[in-house]
């Protein structure tokens, strides 16, 4: 009997998603505020963002390891800020510095935590 792991696809599919729920916020704030083409180029990037967390769903690609499957998405989150810095008028607006960047450093942490592990290592051999 093949065990499903629905607990791990769960928490890689809303894990993601909800890393990008902020994205789909701007974006409805922008529709508010009658900024149709900022809220064009967010909704640009949630449906990218959904469509990388499903293709590159481990899963799908068992063998790879899991710094390659995320590598896309953490790109698309990094845009997703670069967005809202755009949309602010630049980081001195949201009040912070340059030197802000070093707290987006524990966003990486699963590539060390995780990085190299493959999602067929959490496959348990059946005697």
């Amino acid at each position: 009997m093949r065990s499903e792991r629905k607990s791990e696809k769960g928490g890689w599919i809303l894990g993601w998603s909800g890393g990008f729920i902020w994205v789909l916020i701007l974006v409805v704030v922008q529709l508010a505020n009658g900024n149709l083409s900022h809220a064009l180029v967010g909704s640009a990037l949630v449906a990218a963002a959904v469509t990388a967390i499903n293709v590159f769903a481990p899963w799908r690609h068992p063998t790879q390891p899991y710094w390659k499957l995320m590598s896309p998405i953490y790109l698309l989150l990094f845009r997703s800020l670069a967005w809202l810095i755009w949309l602010s008028g630049g980081i001195a607006q949201l009040g912070l510095s340059r030197w802000s960047i070093f707290l987006l450093l524990p966003l990486l942490l699963p590539f060390y935590l995780a990085g190299s592990r493959r999602w067929v290592e959490g496959d348990h051999k059946e005697s």
